[in-house]
């Protein structure tokens, strides 16, 4: 629950409904089990990524997804390196896709967390501001 956007809720229904999280063998793929990543077609040697899969438990990615809006609301305070990745996804793609690559980026801080037993960190930006 240290992490931005995750509170008590998102926090028991993750471990009810994941329970061992070392089944998964890194982030990215947690983040894939949960439909959050995009959805790939590729042929001819050219990769096309697409809208996002939705492959996995709803719940819990809605809950990821809401919980990464409601840190976007107040992401232009924070000066750390999230944040300001978070905000030229915004700027580029608009704040949909922001929050649902914030909550990718979450679920993939939170396999980190789970899997490796250790303490989440938030990074300044140019490494002691």
């Amino acid at each position: 629950m240290k992490v931005e956007g995750i509170g008590p809720l998102t926090a028991t229904a993750l471990i009810a409904t994941v329970g061992d999280i070392r089944e998964f063998k890194n982030g990215r793929q947690f983040s894939a089990w949960l439909g959050l990543v995009p959805r790939q077609r590729s042929s001819g040697g050219k990769t096309r990524y697409g809208r996002i899969t939705k492959r996995g438990d709803v719940y819990l990615r809605t809950l990821l997804v809401h919980g990464a809006r409601a840190v976007m609301r107040f992401i232009d305070n924070n000066h750390d390196r999230k944040s300001k990745w978070v905000k030229a996804i915004k700027e580029r793609r608009g704040f949909n896709k922001a929050a649902v690559a914030l909550a990718a980026k979450h679920a993939r801080i939170l396999w980190a967390i789970l899997s490796k037993g250790s303490d989440y960190r938030v990074y300044p930006v140019n490494g002691g501001e």
